[in-house]
């Protein structure tokens, strides 16, 4: 049994649509809807069998009818803390997914028949979530207190979820109560019996370090080896135990761990597969809640015997959630098991591997067990999904324009003409249509003339997109252009102004090749982020000359757009775009760094001449795309500091850049309109466009995550007049084709 308290996926609330419902139902792939009260108190279910009864019920289809005509108000449900037999008695009778309600009735929870997993404190351990890391300090901590606290501050330094010790009452664990000086104990059991007599800390230091973890906001777990420990630890209120691989086959131990009623996770080491198999058997019978760890009990594990592949069948033989628990040497293996299913990690803590005790020499140092922590985060991320189709991301987009290849005609083609495999040529770069799609377009009538070495558009098989003189907007629209493309695309259009985007060899072309006059449209510019010598913006980069390199060139930018003031007379003090800097190519910085990074920008667009211009920096995503790879920004990210870097700096203003903040609001977990309130009062210019996930940019609008019809009502009350353009990625191709379909579709939700 699987219980999460990620029910998003799952709720409907009484109001919303049964086509709300069929998408809920869609999305989550369980076939089934939730339907709540504004309050998110369970009110019944909707699953795809009731909706095909009241499709055949119904000879009027009304797919806007409320979910509350359609529910089921009988469906079953389980209120919190109930017993596992409840659960089982309900599934048992053809239910996979049951609602869990507390005592109000607000649905908090949703168990699943099919899958296995529980929460350890607020922390849900399942093949779904983040692998679950512990920090194992044992006895590391020699019996200093002192030492105890500073591996835990280590554990915390390192983002694990979880710091773990041990608890012993030696007299009643060996049969001689623990007398290291008995003669008769063999060599390596009085070596222990050595080490626990100087090492130990009593019952009430630990619960004085478990406290301190809790103040340092990581989870205290503990291994009892007795029943007295346990007995402790539960007047404690341990929320879950470790077993150690040597009481795996204790059934007595186990036994009483899983009449707590709290989850535990189990070390496999020292035990046969039969034996194994015996124990989950045993633990079963009892309904506990635990994960096997797959573990070899030698200090430190040869990489020979080490034997990772076995993490698969043991999940395969028992059905259990597996993790790994290691005495190897480094943090390669740890990571390894990530990707072959392990939930759980388990590694050793110490500030010394020299010091005293067998579990030392296994372990790793702080600097090792940060490092070990990010590469199992970095593995995870890189996972994915073996349940999905694969698709093509953001960056192989862009790589994929560079470098693939595309249809292009190999002669000039006149309207009217049809299209023949003889005037149809393979070439880079992959601008166009790809080659795969050949045969979709020989045999078509060509609805444009295309010039010899022209591309292939989708256009040229399904049809033109119509680029209109009549879009209406009650805010100045434009759309984004490069000089060589500005009058195609102007053309025919009622614009109110177009945004250059610049590439840094635009810095060196000479104006009077694109414009022999004065033109009557408003402009704006948007500044190159990536120039010559591979040098991406960063006004606040750490190294000097880079950051007065950067200077240098956006001053080369405010040149030419005063030089393009000339020509387009109308616009009194053009925009420039920037992405201002705070990029990192290897992770998010620490937050304290940020407010000297936001004084340096500050300081460098204090020393340039900003007169007869208006500096508007983009709001940005958490992973920008530079030029087809993925990066870490940290400025301009957050609407709270963008809030403080305006008030500090009024002369500067803001782009809200849509797809950005989507993206960021999407992994940080906030509202957009709420970001988009509070940065309203500095924003001059907007990219309107959509976005999916964390780094979904640019895609069409409308397909994404934006809710532009709320968007659009928050900006008429916030941002009135305040100009626009489509950015949509790629949107200039075949004459600007996506900036009309965007406009389309904004003029539709009112912007």
């Amino acid at each position: 049994m699987y219980i999460t308290k990620s029910t998003q996926k799952y709720i409907v609330f009484s109001e919303d649509s049964l086509v709300d419902v069929l998408k809920k139902i869609n999305e989550n792939k369980s076939r089934i809807a939730f339907v709540v009260s504004e309050h998110a108190v369970l009110m019944g279910s909707i699953s795809d069998g009731d909706v095909r009864r009241w499709l055949t019920n119904n000879t009027e289809i009304d797919l806007n009818v409320p979910a509350h005509s359609i529910m089921n108000t009988a469906c079953k449900r389980v209120v919190l803390g109930e017993e596992k037999s409840t659960y089982n008695s309900l599934f048992h009778s053809g239910v996979d997914c049951l609602p869990v309600v507390d005592e109000a009735g607000h649905l908090v929870q949703l168990a699943f028949q099919k899958s296995e997993g529980f929460y350890i404190g607020s922390r849900e351990i399942s093949e779904k979530s983040p692998s679950f890391i512990i920090a194992e300090i044992g006895n590391n901590h020699q019996g200093d207190i002192k030492l105890a606290k500073q591996l835990v501050d280590h554990a915390v330094a390192s983002g694990v979820d979880c710091a773990k010790f041990q608890m012993r009452n030696v007299k009643q664990l060996y049969k001689n109560e623990g007398n290291s000086n008995d003669a008769s104990v063999d060599l390596g059991a009085q070596y222990t019996m050595d080490l626990l007599e100087k090492f130990q800390l009593s019952n009430e230091a630990l619960y004085e370090v478990f406290d301190y973890c809790k103040e340092k906001n990581v989870l205290p777990l503990c291994t009892p080896w007795d029943h007295d420990s346990l007995a402790a630890l539960e007047a404690y209120g341990m929320p879950a135990y470790k077993v150690a691989s040597a009481d795996f086959t204790n059934y007595e131990l186990l036994e009483a761990i899983a009449k707590t009623g709290k989850p535990f996770l189990c070390s496999t080491g020292m035990s046969s597969e039969s034996e194994i198999k015996s124990t989950v058997a045993f633990l079963d019978r009892l309904g506990a809640d635990y994960v096997l760890l797959h573990c070899n009990s030698t200090y430190p594990t040869p990489y020979k015997d080490v034997n990772l592949k076995y993490l698969s069948r043991l999940k395969k033989i028992t059905g259990k959630l597996v993790g790994y628990s290691g005495h190897e040497r480094g943090i390669c293996v740890p990571i390894a098991s990530i990707a072959l299913g392990a939930c759980v990690i388990e590694k050793h803590l110490t500030v010394d591997q020299g010091l005293e005790g067998t579990d030392h020499k296994v372990s790793l140092l702080p600097d090792e067990f940060a490092e070990m922590v990010r590469q199992i985060r970095n593995v995870e991320e890189g996972l994915g999904s073996d349940e999905l189709p694969r698709e093509i991301t953001q960056g192989e987009l862009m790589n994929r324009e560079n470098l693939a290849k595309s249809l292009v005609a190999n002669t000039p083609i006149k309207q009217g003409a049809i299209i023949t495999r003889s005037m149809v040529a393979i070439k880079s770069p992959g601008q166009g249509i790809q080659p795969n799609r050949i045969d979709e377009l020989v045999g078509k009538v060509a609805n444009r003339d295309i010039d010899a070495g022209g591309f292939f558009y989708d256009s040229d098989i399904n049809g033109v997109v119509q680029k209109r003189a009549d879009y209406k907007f009650d805010r100045p629209f434009g759309v984004p252009v490069r000089y060589h493309d500005y009058r195609k695309i102007v053309t025919d259009s009622n614009l109110d102004f177009v945004e250059f985007h610049l590439s840094y060899k635009d810095l060196e072309v000479n104006l009077s090749d694109f414009f022999d006059g004065q033109e009557p449209l408003g402009f704006a510019v948007h500044s190159p982020e990536l120039f010559a010598g591979d040098h991406i913006l960063d006004l606040c980069a750490d190294d000097e000359e880079y950051r007065q390199h950067s200077i240098r060139e956006l001053e080369r930018v405010i040149g030419i757009t005063r030089e393009l003031k000339n020509i387009f007379p109308k616009t009194d003090r053009p925009v420039i775009v920037v992405n201002a800097g705070g990029w990192d190519n290897k992770g998010f910085i620490d937050p304290a760094l940020k407010p000297a990074m936001y004084k340096k920008i500050a300081d460098a667009f204090n020393c340039m001449d900003l007169s007869g211009v208006q500096i508007a920096v983009q709001t940005m995503p958490p992973y920008p795309w530079h030029f087809g790879g993925q990066s870490y920004h940290n400025l301009f990210v957050c609407a709270e500091e963008i809030r403080a870097f305006c008030e500090e700096n009024p002369e500067i203003k803001i782009c809200l850049d849509v797809s950005h903040s989507m993206m960021s609001c999407n992994y940080y977990g906030w509202d957009l309109m709420k970001f988009v309130e509070i940065i309203a009062p500095y924003n001059v210019h907007m990219h309107i466009v959509d976005a999916k996930g964390v780094d979904g940019e640019g895609i069409e609008i409308g397909k994404g995550d934006v809710d532009f019809t709320a968007l659009s009502k928050l900006l008429a009350e916030k941002n009135p007049g305040v100009q626009f353009i489509p950015e949509v990625w790629q949107g200039h191709k075949n004459g600007g084709e996506g900036f009309w379909l965007a406009l389309d579709f904004l003029e539709s939700v009112t912007l």
